[in-house]
């Protein structure tokens, strides 16, 4: 007798749902001990809904299809000497930043719903998980190797992960993952599978990789597409366990809209460093900050929370303080990275004088009235042989991890400052958000990992800047760091183009 050829349906019931089994010598609370502890309750795992229904035998070959065609666009690129035909050299900063401070995100990411699948007793769950996290794995990987050609040619990519768990400003998407991770399987879910992956990955991706089209790096392009349909795949996943959860009983609901209102802003504050990329990293401009705030948050979550009204779900908390800092968070940031270039993994620089007419017209409400008039200052000081760089270090915000460097949207001449008390000690913030997410989970957040308190303690290589620099962080001090202008990359870039920096030509002139 010939056996039936399965249809998708069938194979895929058989490839997933019926990898499970019945449980003889354990009790299922202590097989699955994470699943209750958080509050959610779930009764009935068979409702949850694939919509992808894809199989590890499909998924295999449809990864090594998309592998074989980007690794070959790598050589290209490389056999080809593709760094030369970026945009200018201060694009590579961009790069410098994404591979330091969103790579091994996805790394993480790949830890955590490994772990998370565990965790679940609905095996649709599990295998979900469990293809998300290969996915993760993957997309560090590829990004790792697409980056690795600029290696050869610029500094500061020597040491991505070192760094990542050491330098300053990495400790703010760090101790996002580091926070979700250290949750519960379902808010950990939330926190990345819904809010990150669902709700802000258009605000992390796409400026990424229109930034490197419009400024001809190829590489980062095409990782960026290859990884685009695991991203839809993704964001599907976020929205169904969403969907999951607020189905199974209405008391998980408040649970949910905490998560929710908690990490829309954690994952807000961790794309401040995408908006400064997007606004001052990039030589030739995609779209301002705040355009593709409007694009990717206002219109695309607000038509999602519509959606959501059903369940009980309403807009977060925070959602009016994020936009009504979309004017403000590029320049505030770029200007705090300014403050510290001589500590950063990349290289900073005051915009031209185009740019900042660009940031005029995109910013019509604030960039003239207050931060062109800074910026004036900063070149008339560089002008004179004295550019500035902050000698201190700066307050940070517990939560996020940020320094205290926003300003108050009531009167943006402040800075916002919020304090808390806990077990006799004082805490600062950096916003209402961040304060009402310590004053909820206080034990948590009392532990976070601050730099500059580590280093005021003297965990981080010696009493000496230049210990924690040269040594703790593994910054070439004097080629990784410092201002763009002077850079061994600028020296570099100029000599493959047969041009020179203003130094020289004011040599010859003289």
């Amino acid at each position: 007798m010939t056996a039936r050829k399965l249809n998708l349906k069938d194979k895929y019931r058989l490839l997933t749902r019926d990898l499970e089994w019945e449980y003889s010598y354990r009790d299922y609370e202590e097989i699955f001990k994470q699943e209750s502890f958080e509050g959610i309750k779930i009764t009935d795992w068979s409702k949850w809904e694939d919509p992808f229904r894809l199989t590890m035998d499909a998924y295999w070959k449809y990864q090594a299809e998309k592998e074989k065609k980007l690794y070959a666009i790598f050589d290209a690129f490389a056999q080809n000497n593709g760094q030369q035909n970026v945009a200018d050299a201060r694009y590579v900063n961009a790069i410098k930043l994404f591979l330091t401070g969103v790579s091994p995100l996805e790394y993480q990411a790949y830890n955590g719903f490994a772990h998370v699948g565990r965790q679940f007793g609905g095996v649709g769950a599990r295998v979900a998980c469990q293809m998300q996290s290969l996915d993760e794995l993957r997309h560090v990987q590829t990004q790792i190797h697409a980056m690795s050609h600029y290696n050869k040619h610029f500094d500061g990519f020597q040491d991505f992960s070192h760094m990542h768990d050491r330098v300053w400003y990495l400790s703010v998407p760090k101790s996002f993952f580091d926070d979700a991770r250290s949750a519960g399987p379902f808010e950990f879910m939330v926190a990345i599978g819904f809010s990150f992956e669902y709700v802000l990955t258009n605000l992390l991706f796409v400026p990424f990789m229109s930034g490197a089209a419009y400024n001809g790096d190829m590489a980062t392009v095409t990782f960026g597409f290859s990884a685009q349909s695991d991203e839809a795949r993704h964001m599907t996943l976020g929205l169904e366990i969403i969907k999951f959860m607020l189905e199974q009983h209405e008391d998980n609901v408040p649970i949910v809209q905490r998560w929710i209102n908690k990490w829309l802003w954690r994952g807000y504050r961790v794309l401040t460093l995408v908006a400064m990329m997007m606004d001052y990293m990039l030589p030739n401009k995609v779209m301002s900050w705040q355009e593709s705030f409007e694009v990717y948050f206002e219109e695309a979550a607000s038509a999602l929370f519509k959606d959501l009204a059903r369940y009980g779900i309403k807009m977060p908390d925070y959602a009016a303080t994020a936009i009504a800092e979309k004017e403000h968070l590029s320049h505030q940031a770029w200007s705090i990275f300014y403050n510290y270039g001589h500590a950063a993994a990349f290289h900073t620089w005051l915009p031209t004088e185009e740019e900042m007419d660009w940031l005029s017209e995109k910013y019509p409400n604030t960039f003239d009235k207050y931060y062109r008039p800074r910026y004036e200052q900063w070149r008339r000081m560089e002008e004179a042989g004295e550019r500035y760089y902050n000698p201190t270090l700066p307050m940070l915000c517990q939560t996020c991890q940020i320094p205290m460097g926003f300003t108050d949207m009531d009167d943006p001449t402040l800075v916002s400052y919020r304090q808390s008390e806990y077990d006799g000690d004082r805490y600062n913030f950096c916003s209402d958000g961040c304060k009402d997410i310590f004053d909820f989970e206080p034990e948590k957040y009392v532990q976070s990992w601050l730099p500059v308190h580590q280093i005021y303690q003297g965990h981080c290589g010696g009493a000496e800047m230049e210990d924690v620099l040269g040594g703790y962080y593994r910054i070439n001090l004097g080629t990784d760091n410092l201002d763009y202008k002077g850079s061994p990359d600028e020296a570099r870039w100029n000599d493959w183009h047969g041009l020179e920096t203003a130094e020289e030509k004011l040599k010859k002139a003289s």
